[in-house]
């Protein structure tokens, strides 16, 4: 059945905010007795949060948590119960020195598929659907995170995983897909393939598109709205909050519901770290509520959106984001991997014995996105034989396709050739229009 706890999704402002301190204050207390950075962090303050927290706003006095200290955490240090109680691990993309690995307990997993119901639900999925996901499955929490929520609904689940496009619109006709989850390219990337295959797209099942996993925009969403005569919603997760279901567009499509009996979110400015009002853009800072193994307080997103205060005439009384505009960070977000480009450079340096000057390029050619190097020539770096050329070049694509998970074209220039910002090579371009 659809996920609708009109309890939790629609109760007054007062009762949320006095439900939030009451788990804010329990989770804090949770992390200063089990995990060590944050007990030393807190102690360091002189902040104890028996004490110190009678109001959501002294959350402010605590210092950010951000992606680094979780990667230096690695893999198990920030974990708030014992191994033997965490029963499923993911680890987050990027390209940091470690992955960022979280844990869940059987309480988490039940949270979880729960809030990813609610939101599928939002989005129109009932026990009725057929629901095919096109998101990773494995250490990435994309696809086995919508996975659980359309199996808490009752729907049935195509777990189709990425690729193999073809096949994916095989198994659409045949399997009478009525709900694709994807990305938003991948999903006109769908639609383009389906149109080269001569197939009449009112003649699929299909009534919904959820898309998640990277930033897009409301002319994409019209474009494959209209290509595949569906609804299209929006969705939020991040790895190290929880996954997919953090915050998730009903039917009105006017902006993402944060599940706010389970996260805490504000919005920040970047550069001052100071609090912003709803409705300005920052950078989006949650703290988790309800989680066991891997609680984290004040996580700096690094995505940039608005808080929504406005009542939504779904009925549901929780805040909205807007929709993710971007980064505000030097992370790069290709096919829903995020990328830092300063990693990329220690992997050419490892090969090559010195490090090159270099560029990351993203393009898009009808709808897919690539990801380009383009490698400045000096005769230190690379030899005049073009046969070692193209060695150097096919181990440098090798080692980054195994770094990062999807594979770049790497190219050669000439020296000077790279755009320059400020006198300094830019470290990513994006021509994806």
């Amino acid at each position: 059945m659809p996920i609708w706890e009109k309890d939790n999704e629609c109760m007054s402002r007062d009762e949320l905010e006095q439900l939030q301190l009451e788990r804010l204050q329990a989770t804090l207390n949770r992390v200063y007795r089990n995990v060590s950075f944050y007990r030393n962090r807190f102690k360091s303050l002189d902040f104890r949060p028996e004490d110190d927290l009678t109001e959501l706003t002294d959350i402010r006095r605590l210092p950010f948590t951000t992606s680094r200290d979780v990667s230096e955490s690695y893999p198990y240090d920030m974990f708030a119960v014992p191994l033997r109680e965490v029963v499923r691990v993911h680890s987050s993309s990027g390209t940091m020195a470690n992955p960022r690995v979280v844990g869940y307990t059987r309480q988490d997993l039940r949270i979880w598929s729960t809030i990813v119901a609610r939101i599928l639900s939002a989005g129109g999925v009932t026990q009725d659907d057929v629901i095919q996901v096109t998101f990773a499955y494995g250490l990435l929490t994309g696809g086995l995170g919508i996975h659980y929520g359309a199996e808490r609904i009752g729907a049935s689940v195509l777990p189709t995983s990425v690729g193999r496009t073809e096949r994916q619109i095989k198994i659409m006709q045949d399997f009478r897909t009525t709900v694709l989850c994807s990305t938003p390219s991948y999903a006109l990337v769908i639609a383009d393939r389906i149109e080269d295959m001569g197939i009449d797209p009112k003649q699929l099942s299909l009534k919904y598109v959820i898309c998640a996993g990277e930033p897009w925009t409301d002319a994409m969403r019209r474009e494959v709205e209209e290509r595949l005569f569906v609804k299209v919603t929006d969705n939020y997760g991040i790895s190290e909050i929880m996954g997919p279901g953090v915050a998730g567009e009903c039917l009105e499509q006017n902006g993402m519901h944060l599940q706010e009996d389970h996260f805490l979110a504000e919005v920040i400015d970047p550069e001052t770290g100071k609090n912003l009002e709803p409705g300005q853009e920052g950078e989006l800072v949650i703290t988790t509520l309800t989680k066991e193994a891997f609680p984290v307080i004040r996580y700096r997103t690094g995505d940039l959106c608005r808080i929504l205060p406005d009542p939504c005439p779904c009925g549901r009384t929780q805040n909205r984001i807007s929709r993710i505009r971007g980064r505000c960070d030097d992370v790069v977000v290709i096919k829903g991997i995020n990328i830092i480009p300063n990693r990329i450079g220690d992997i050419l340096e490892q090969i090559g014995g010195e490090r090159p000057v270099y560029q990351l390029v993203a393009t898009r050619e009808r709808h897919r996105d690539h990801l380009e190097i383009w490698v400045e020539v000096t005769e230190r770096f690379f030899h005049d034989k073009m046969r070692e050329q193209r060695t150097l070049l096919e181990i440098m694509g090798q080692k980054i396709t195994n770094f990062i998970g999807i594979t770049p074209r790497v190219k050669l220039v000439e020296k000077g050739s790279l755009r320059r910002e400020n006198g300094k090579v830019a470290a990513f371009v994006d021509r994806r229009g």
